[in-house]
């Protein structure tokens, strides 16, 4: 009797991926031993069909997006990657090629990353297509860092450029015009962890965490953790070039840019007498950061623009549910 397709699936895709401790994905659990005097990071996310990724995205870029928005997480705790548990529910028929292409996603993000597969699962559904991912890492006991912690007076900073994957997601929904470089469609597509910007800044940052769902939603859970409110500026949130002249052909895009979710960048609190620490952590990371404004007291969000009005936004940011 030949082993069924779910095995055959594994041994031919999913074993060359298995690292250490993964026990050749022979086994029902895998064994993993923290380095010496770390703390472990665990983190989880799902991307669904339809949801997170369109049904025509390249199943390698699906593979790299699932991989990369867990490794953000572990980016905004400061910690660094060590492994990572998979479940894959492809759809029912789904083609060798395809799961070929998004097994070769994973495994070009791994090597980029340092890190390899451990464990999972593997079923098939009617659909839609859905994949969840529980990331692992670690960092030195008493150093992660956490979104509690931000402080009235400290600044608002956020590393490299804001509103891009939102954008995207419309240029590939034909909504948008896409610009030369296909640079926004890229960004939605293809989020950057900031894994080496996190770790620069433990010590530095009293609070952190990564701007999934919009920036402005998502500062808004740092005021709540930190039971204060927030004060941003506009035009000192960072676009990149294809944002920038996507917003001055249409500045009806500012509450887009500024609520829409997948940026996966990093958003943090510092001491104003940090600044330099700051900016000393950005050059090191080699990932350019700015600074947006100030947690005030009392509670929400404000965004104001160059002349110091208040800018009403239609909604905070992305929900789930």
């Amino acid at each position: 009797m030949g082993l069924p397709r779910e095995f055959v699936l594994i041994a031919r895709h999913f074993r060359p991926l298995a690292g250490e401790g993964a026990l050749d994905l022979s086994d029902d659990a895998a064994l993993l031993t923290p380095p010496a005097g770390e703390q472990l990071v665990l983190a989880a996310d799902a991307l669904v069909e339809s949801v997170h990724f369109l049904p025509n995205d390249p199943p390698g870029m699906i593979a790299r997006k699932l991989l990369r928005v867990n490794l953000s997480d572990l980016a905004a705790m400061g910690a660094a990657p060590l492994g990572y548990l998979m479940t894959t529910a492809f759809r029912r028929g789904t083609p060798d090629t395809w799961i070929a292409d998004f097994v070769a996603g994973l495994a070009e993000d791994q090597q980029r990353f340092g890190l390899a597969v451990l464990g999972g699962d593997t079923v098939a559904t009617p659909g839609p297509a859905c994949f969840s991912l529980t990331i692992i890492g670690a960092v030195p006991p008493g150093q992660a860092l956490h979104r509690r912690g931000a402080r009235i007076g400290d600044e608002i900073w956020v590393s490299g450029s804001i509103g891009d994957a939102a954008l995207g997601l419309r240029v590939l929904q034909g909504k948008l015009p896409a610009d030369a470089e296909g640079h926004l469609a890229q960004r939605y597509r293809l989020p950057e962890p900031r894994l080496a910007l996190g770790q620069a800044l433990r010590g530095v940052a009293r609070a952190a965490m990564d701007v999934s769902d919009g920036l402005v939603q998502d500062l808004g859970h740092l005021c709540r953790a930190a039971g204060c409110g927030a004060e941003i500026i506009a035009d000192a949130v960072p676009l990149s070039p294809a944002a920038r002249a996507a917003l001055a052909a249409d500045a009806a895009l500012l509450p887009l840019i500024l609520t829409g979710g997948d940026d996966y960048e990093l958003l943090f609190a510092a001491a104003p007498e940090d600044a330099e620490a700051v900016q000393a952590a950005s050059i090191k990371a080699g990932v350019p950061v700015a600074r947006l404004g100030r947690f005030v007291a009392g509670d929400g969000v404000v965004v104001r623009d160059g002349s110091g009005v208040a800018i009403t936004l239609p909604q905070g940011g992305w929900s789930h549910f």
